[in-house]
């Protein structure tokens, strides 16, 4: 999987782009349905560089670190062997120890919608892994 720049946070959704590698295919060169969850990561990662909040600077400032506590995903239509794609994610839903992300994936060329989700991240404290309010810098910069 690999990805070139991503576009900075305009309105409420942030792009970036994916191309699909061999490594992200089954034998019948289709993205393997659980690649999907590793675009979106990539995608949450980097909508998080952009806002400022680089995850490895986050976690030495604060002591803590988003971690996935929920996913739920609906595949529509395959992505195949070296497809340039467009993955979303949009913040849905804002809480004080989570938020919940909706996510697609879409076929770059022609919009076409292949994959969407939910991904729910919850801030947890690094060195008890107990969940924790997400700190204020954090909820300041998702309001911006």
């Amino acid at each position: 999987m690999s990805a070139g720049n991503a576009t900075p946070p305009t309105g409420a959704t942030f792009e970036f782009p994916v191309r699909v590698y061999w490594e992200d295919t089954d034998a019948g060169g289709i993205v393997f349905y659980a690649n999907y969850l590793k675009f979106f990561e990539r995608t949450r990662t980097e909508w998080l560089r952009a806002l400022g909040l680089g995850q490895h600077q986050l976690r030495e400032d604060t002591g803590g670190f988003f971690v996935v506590s929920e996913t739920s995903v609906r595949y529509l239509r395959p992505a195949r062997l070296d497809d340039e794609l467009i993955v979303t994610a949009r913040l849905a839903e804002t809480g004080r120890a989570s938020l919940i992300m909706a996510q697609q994936v879409f076929l770059k060329q022609d919009r076409v919608l292949l994959c969407e989700g939910s991904i729910r991240i919850g801030w947890v404290d690094a060195a008890a892994l107990r969940p924790a309010r997400i700190p204020p810098m954090i909820l300041e910069a998702l309001e911006r």
